[in-house]
């Protein structure tokens, strides 16, 4: 990516976090040029009377403009200043939020991408770490700024002497050389720092988890974690010692020639006033005060300038993960323009093959079956045989690396991405609820949305009566941790919220991965007892690892190692004695008749 198009995408992300902090930004900009162009200009003028005719009224004319105009820019700057600090701390938090979306957007197979989540930690680093978003913004405010300032006193230095103009960009340039190494080794610095600084952080985020504290205490791993937090925290301070040496060095020489470009400014303007050169005619003390001062608002700004120039570059080299990151493609972007179909005719998978990012092996190898519109049917088979990560492909949440699944005969890629997802409802293995209330959790909406659908589905679910035990009923807070009036649901609890939340969706497919694996027996038999008539003619999909419960269902996919060993009614699969999930349901069955001896 070249560098104008990271500063074109990364104002491209402010712009849409904050218009107005954008607009303050470039007022801000603006009147600081002001500020210094007539403050170059108007004392001249001041000046000129003191030492000529002493007008009283000119005298008072010119005063008054000098104050008046410094008096309204500044308490413009103030109010847009005031404006620009609420607005920051707005963006900031608002930046936040947009990273935060974009990890919700991209394609969720990047989530398991040890590429991704590198990418995703180093931008975390360099948007929060170091402020590099708004060290961006200022220094690309400044660079404005000083372009502005340049361009005003360049036209007013010209007309003095071209020669002191170009004695003064060398001292700039040499200044900028200078500026241009030291940020040179300011993010070589920056970038030694990222590896230590993600150790660092983790040993200390260590402290701060409350689930390692059990395993902290009982295995006496503080002294460790201690230790090599110590260890980073003085690697950090030795890299930070050697940098900041270089960088006083560097502010001593740079002090230096900003002194010679004030004396050269000083004394070829004294010289013309004393008309000490010869061909050049005198100029008067107003003059000398405005070509001083525009010298050296000149210089200031010419220097400014380029230093602001030298950091952005500097930082869009450091936000490069953060640019890079913004810059991954969305799982929208794949998808396509047909709207979800009316109604569900099959599911049709066509020789699919998939396997996990940065593995070698095949998850799923050259599987094809068909599901019916409105079909109930139960996948099974062992661990790691691609249960779940079939159901997933049926989400989109993977695309296959082979093969294709079709949709009433379309590919699914083909349909809408957020028609496509609004339309597939589920329950995983790790299904998450959230510190909402027990509406929200299950509604996605704002509390008391939809209070006759929230009361439908709990009932089917069977958590009335759980909700009638609590104060606040279903608008309960879940957990602690955000609310200390907050619930703690039992895990069977919590199964049925999040069952609840799927049926609330009312989507024509439903898949519901290991739905019962919290319930107590009775809840899991009232669950299947009830289960056609929860899910209703919806087409359904159900993984279990308990072969009884798949009996209700229309058909069984038995898979075995990642591909279709067979698919047909339990009945069928029974009479084949010799057959996968005959052996496998009974060895289930001898398994709770063991136990029951017992």
């Amino acid at each position: 990516m070249k560098q104008w198009e990271k500063l074109r995408l990364f104002f491209s992300i402010v712009w849409r976090t904050s218009h107005a902090y954008v607009l303050l930004m470039a007022s801000s900009v603006m009147l600081a040029g002001a500020q210094v162009l007539l403050n170059v200009l108007l004392p001249k003028f001041l000046i000129d009377e003191l030492t000529g005719a002493l007008r009283g009224e000119y005298l008072l004319l010119y005063a008054g403009m000098i104050v008046g105009a410094n008096l309204v820019l500044a308490l413009l700057s103030s109010a847009v200043k005031r404006g620009l600090d609420e607005k920051e701390l707005y963006v900031n938090n608002m930046m936040d939020h947009v990273m935060a979306e974009k990890v919700m957007k991209v394609p969720f197979g990047c989530l398991e991408t040890p590429e991704y989540l590198d990418l995703k930690e180093r931008a975390l680093f360099a948007f929060n770490n170091q402020s590099a978003p708004f060290e961006m913004i200022r220094s690309t405010a400044q660079f404005l700024q000083s372009a502005l300032i340049i361009i005003t006193t360049l036209a007013v230095m010209l007309t003095l002497s071209p020669v002191l103009v170009l004695l003064l960009l060398l001292c700039v340039a040499a200044n900028l050389f200078a500026y241009s190494r030291v940020m040179q080794d300011q993010l070589k610095f920056f970038a030694s720092l990222i590896p230590i600084n993600r150790k660092y952080g983790y040993y200390v985020n260590l402290g701060f988890q409350d689930t390692l504290q059990k395993d902290v205490r009982l295995y006496d791993m503080s002294g460790m974690i201690s230790g090599r937090v110590t260890d980073y925290g003085r690697e950090i301070s030795g890299e930070c010692d050697q940098f900041y040496k270089k960088m006083g060095r560097f502010q001593g020489l740079s002090g230096a020639l900003n002194d010679l470009q004030s004396a050269l400014a000083y004394c070829y303007a004294g010289l013309r006033v004393l008309g000490s050169l010869s061909g050049k005619a005198p100029i008067s003390l107003g003059s000398l005060t405005m070509y001083v001062s525009a010298a050296a608002s000149f210089a200031k700004a010419a220097t400014d300038a380029g230093a602001s120039a030298v950091t952005i570059t500097a930082m869009l080299g450091y936000l490069e993960p953060f640019l890079q990151f913004m810059s991954l493609p969305e799982e929208s972007d794949f998808g396509g323009t047909l709207p979800f179909p009316e109604t569900v005719e099959s599911i049709r998978f066509e020789h699919v093959s998939f396997r996990y990012p940065g593995s070698e092996t095949r998850v799923l190898h050259d599987v094809s079956f068909e599901i019916r519109g409105g079909e109930k049917i139960s996948i099974v088979g062992l661990n790691g045989a691609g249960k779940t990560t079939l159901v997933k492909l049926i989400s989109r949440l993977y695309r296959p690396e082979e093969g294709h699944i079709l949709l009433n005969g379309v590919d699914i890629f083909e349909y809408e991405h957020g028609s496509y997802l609004a339309s597939i409802a589920a329950v995983f293995q790790d299904y998450k609820l959230f510190a909402f209330s027990i509406d929200e959790n299950i509604t996605g909406k704002r509390p008391g949305s939809d209070l006759v659908g929230t009361g439908t589905v709990i009932r089917r679910v069977g958590l009335n009566e759980k909700m009638a035990e609590l104060n606040e009923g279903v608008y309960s807070m879940l957990g602690k941790s955000y609310d200390e009036n907050g619930v703690e649901l039992s895990g069977g609890e919590r199964q049925k919220v999040a069952i609840a939340r799927a049926l609330y969706k009312n989507a024509p497919v439903i898949i519901l991965d290991e739905p019962t694996s919290a319930l107590d027996p009775l809840a899991e038999a009232e669950i299947y007892e009830n289960f056609n008539s929860l899910i209703g003619d919806k087409t359904a999909i159900y993984i279990s690892h308990r072969m009884s419960s798949s009996v209700f269902c229309d058909r069984i996919l038995l898979l075995d190692g990642g591909t279709v060993s067979d698919f047909d009614t339990h009945t069928a699969l029974m009479e084949k004695a010799d057959g996968l999930y005959y052996k496998l349901f009974n060895a289930q069955a001898e398994n709770y008749r063991i136990e029951k001896k017992v």
